[in-house]
């Protein structure tokens, strides 16, 4: 599987998922595992919900194309 998940998305989904997990430890729910799959998809940078749409937020390299 190719990557799709770009720079500034993965930070986004990071520090999202962190936030998420902290939020989910603080008020006591399960809502919080939500930033574990965000956590998962932005070190991997890869995200399977982009593939049926095929979106990618990754740069494309200008030289491939040549």
């Amino acid at each position: 599987m190719k990557k799709n998940v770009g720079g500034f998305d993965k930070v986004l989904r990071l520090v999202l998922g962190l936030v998420i997990i902290a939020l989910g430890i603080l008020f006591q729910s399960w809502w919080g595992l939500i930033g574990i799959l965000l956590l998962f998809t932005g070190s991997i940078n890869r995200c399977p919900l982009y593939l049926p749409f095929g979106l990618s937020t990754c740069k494309v390299d200008p030289d491939v194309n040549k």
